[in-house]
C-alpha cells in the first residue's frame, strides 16, 4: 500500500491537508539576481508555500544546432528560434540557486527545483533540497528518473503529453529505484493552455490508479482552472509567477503577477473551506434559518367545530406550525376551539 501523502520540509501534502501551492520562477528572473530575489519576496506575500526553479543549461538540454530538428515550429510562442537559443535565454545561472535558497529559507518558503540531467541532480543534492520535480518533457527519460529516485527524496512529476502507459512506466521506475514518496501533476503542455484542453477529470482517476497525491501544473490564464482542479481533489497547484509580465522572458506570457497569484491562493483557500466533508448534519449557522421553513397555519378565522379545509389551512412560512406532511391528516377534521387567522396549527387545536 502506497502512502497517499508526502512530506516536503515541514509540510504534509496530500488528501486532508491544505493545498500545496508552488510558485514556479522558471525563466522569470530577467537575468537579474536582485529581480529574482524580489520575486521570491512577492511569492511569499502572495501566499505561495514553495518556490520552484529549473536547473539546467542550454548545453545540458540540447546542442547548438540550426538544422530543422532544432528549430522550433508548430504554433508555439517561440516559433522560429532554435532550442539552444531559447534555453540560453531562459536558464538561471546555477551560482544563483544557493543564494535564492537562503532567501527562501528566510521567508519560510520551501525551495526545490527541476533537474534536467544527472549533473543537475548532483548539484541540487549538494544543496540538500527537500524534494525534486520531474518536468513533463523529462517523464520519459528513464535513466534520469532512476537518478532522481536514488536520492530517496520526495518526487513531484508532471504528466503533460504522457500516455497512460508512459505514466505507469515512470511511476514504476521511480518506485523501483527508491523513490519513497511520489505525487503526480496533471499537466497540459501547451503555453498558454486552453481550458477545454485540460481534462481535469483525469485528476481523481490518476489518484485512484496510482495511489498518490495528485495536483495540477497549470499553464492556463487566470485561476478558474486551478480552483476547479481543487474541487476535483487536487492537492498541489503549480503556477508560473512573474513579478512583472512586462519584463521580457519566454514564460512571462502565461505567468501570474503578484496580485493575480494572491487571488489564486485566496480562491483556493475558499474552495478548501467550501469542500468541507460529507455531512448531512444541520450546520450551526443553518439552525436559525429553520424557523423560516414552511409549516401549517390557520389562514382564516375559524369557529369551534368548523372543518379544516384547503381554504382555512395552508402550508406557508414561517415554520412554527405542524409540518406540511401532516396536511392530509388535518383536512376534514374539526377545530377544537375558535382559532384566529395567523395561528400556527398544533394538534391541540384539532378536535377528535
Amino acid at each position: 500500500m502506497h502512502d497517499p501523502t508526502l512530506t516536503i520540509g515541514q509540510r504534509k501534502v496530500g488528501p486532508g491537508h491544505p493545498v500545496y501551492v508552488i510558485a514556479e520562477l522558471s525563466s522569470n528572473h530577467g537575468h537579474d539576481l536582485d529581480h529574482a530575489i524580489r520575486t521570491l519576496h512577492a511569492m511569499r506575500e502572495s501566499g505561495a508555500d514553495a518556490v520552484k526553479l529549473q536547473t539546467y543549461t542550454a548545453d545540458t538540454l540540447t546542442i547548438a544546432c540550426d538544422n530543422e530538428y532544432f528549430r522550433i515550429g508548430g504554433g508555439t510562442l517561440w516559433d522560429g528560434r532554435t532550442l539552444h537559443d531559447l534555453y540560453q535565454e531562459a536558464f538561471m545561472p546555477w551560482e544563483w540557486q544557493p543564494k535564492l535558497q537562503a532567501v527562501a529559507a528566510e521567508l519560510g518558503l520551501d525551495f526545490f527545483s527541476t533537474p534536467f540531467d544527472a549533473t543537475a541532480v548532483d548539484f541540487l543534492e549538494a544543496m540538500a533540497v527537500p524534494a525534486h520535480k520531474v518536468a513533463s518533457f523529462e517523464l520519459v527519460d528513464i535513466p534520469l528518473l532512476r537518478k532522481i529516485a536514488a536520492t530517496r527524496k520526495p518526487v513531484i512529476a508532471s504528466t503533460g503529453m504522457a500516455t497512460q502507459e508512459e505514466i505507469t512506466e515512470a511511476v514504476n521506475t521511480l518506485r523501483e529505484a527508491g523513490c519513497p514518496q511520489l505525487a503526480l501533476l496533471k499537466c497540459t503542455s501547451t503555453y498558454p493552455a486552453r481550458p477545454e484542453d485540460m481534462n481535469l477529470r483525469t485528476i481523481p482517476d490518476l489518484a485512484a490508479r496510482f495511489g498518490v497525491p495528485v495536483g495540477l501544473s497549470d499553464h492556463t490564464m487566470g485561476h478558474t482552472v486551478p480552483v476547479a482542479a481543487v474541487a476535483l481533489g487536487a492537492c498541489i497547484v503549480e503556477k508560473h509567477f512573474a513579478l512583472d509580465r512586462r519584463v521580457p522572458g519566454p514564460d512571462a506570457n502565461f505567468s501570474l503577477e503578484p496580485a493575480e497569484f494572491k487571488a489564486l491562493v485566496d480562491a483556493i483557500r475558499i474552495a478548501e473551506k467550501a469542500l468541507g466533508q460529507v455531512s448531512y448534519e444541520i450546520g450551526a449557522n443553518e439552525r436559525g434559518s429553520r424557523q423560516f421553513r414552511r409549516s401549517l397555519f390557520v389562514v382564516a378565522d375559524m369557529k369551534a367545530g368548523e372543518a379544516f379545509t384547503t381554504q382555512n389551512v395552508r402550508s406557508i412560512r414561517p415554520g412554527n406550525g405542524l409540518p406540511p406532511r401532516d396536511l392530509d391528516a388535518v383536512l376534514g377534521q374539526t377545530a377544537a376551539t375558535d382559532i384566529q387567522a395567523g395561528t400556527p396549527l398544533a394538534w391541540s387545536l384539532v378536535g377528535t
